[in-house]
């Protein structure tokens, strides 16, 4: 049997603690030890665990394949530090819920960072905070998934993302520049260098390997005009006039498209958010996440200087 190839798709990778609700689990590994665990999960291998923040977000994504039966666009990877026995729940929870998902990792007790880029993936996401910042500090494209009471219509088939600009599609440049000379410099800055693209940052592959699918999209919508297409892309960023243009133009530079900008000079980004309903929305500051949690599954990207200790 030849090799399965991940080239030319989507490859996410996702901990068991981000895409189910492993509250009651936790507490009882926490409460009884890793044996007492084992045998907890054992005794319930057939109960299936409920969704968890990014569920949502990951079952609409599998469900583009059938843009490519024969050759699908996304790979969903559930990468865990339980081991095989014990991640027998989570793989047969993944099977109740019907969720195209074939391949995982379990690495006892381990954080399985090393398989992030080895397996080409685009986004890696977890619920476990210290796995999220050293997969960051190794330069992979993660984030930590904050509980959510965010609720989405099963009926809906729409996958909406949206991406804040500066730490997170491009590098924090800008806002370095934005700490250490305040809103005036920072515009300044923005001015004089809006011809100069930034730097990419995590994320630019993700969005990236999102617009590939959204051009098939494009092209089923051409053969099949009643075809709507599913993945919408929001750009939502603190920016506004004029330190906008170098946000568009990078953009353009990276060859990738967003099909909303926001460019809000400061508004709070939560007023967006309750409007959109993102699936999932990744920024670099937890502030911007934790007033939108009721309408978002947020993602925090610690990346930068917004991250760094003093």
């Amino acid at each position: 049997m030849p090799a399965y190839s991940l080239e030319g798709r989507l490859v996410v990778g996702v901990a068991s603690s981000a895409l189910f609700d492993l509250t009651e689990s936790d507490a009882y590994f926490r409460e009884h030890g890793e044996r007492a665990y084992a045998e907890y999960q054992d005794r319930h291998v057939d109960v299936p665990l409920e969704g968890g923040p990014a569920f949502p977000f990951i079952k609409r994504l599998l469900q583009l394949n059938d843009l490519r039966p024969a050759d699908p666009v996304v790979e969903v990877i559930v990468l865990s530090r339980n081991d095989a026995s014990t991640g027998m729940r989570v793989m047969r929870s993944i099977e109740h819920h019907g969720l195209d998902v074939k391949r995982a990792i379990f690495t006892q007790g381990r954080a399985p960072l090393d398989y992030i880029e080895a397996l080409g993936m685009s986004l890696f996401l977890s619920q476990h905070r210290e796995d999220v910042l050293a997969a960051v500090r190794a330069g992979h494209p993660a984030g930590h998934v904050l509980p959510s009471t965010a609720d989405y219509d099963d009926a809906d088939r729409s996958l909406r993302i949206a991406f804040d600009f500066d730490a997170v599609l491009a590098t924090d440049e800008s806002e370095r520049v934005y700490r250490a000379d305040g809103i005036e410099g920072f515009t300044a800055n923005e001015v004089a260098k809006r011809d100069v693209a930034h730097a990419p940052g995590l994320l630019k592959p993700l969005l990236e390997d999102l617009n590939r699918i959204q051009r098939l999209e494009q092209e089923r919508q051409g053969l099949d005009p009643s075809y709507e297409p599913r993945v919408r892309i929001a750009l939502i960023t603190a920016r506004g006039a004029p330190a906008h243009e170098r946000a568009v133009l990078s953009l353009r530079s990276w060859g990738v498209t967003v099909n909303d900008a926001f460019f809000l000079g400061g508004v709070e980004k939560a007023k967006v958010l309750a409007v959109m309903r993102p699936h999932v929305f990744f920024d670099d500051q937890d502030g911007h996440l934790t007033g939108a949690l009721s309408h978002a599954a947020g993602v925090h990207v610690p990346y930068g200087v917004a991250n760094e200790v003093a």
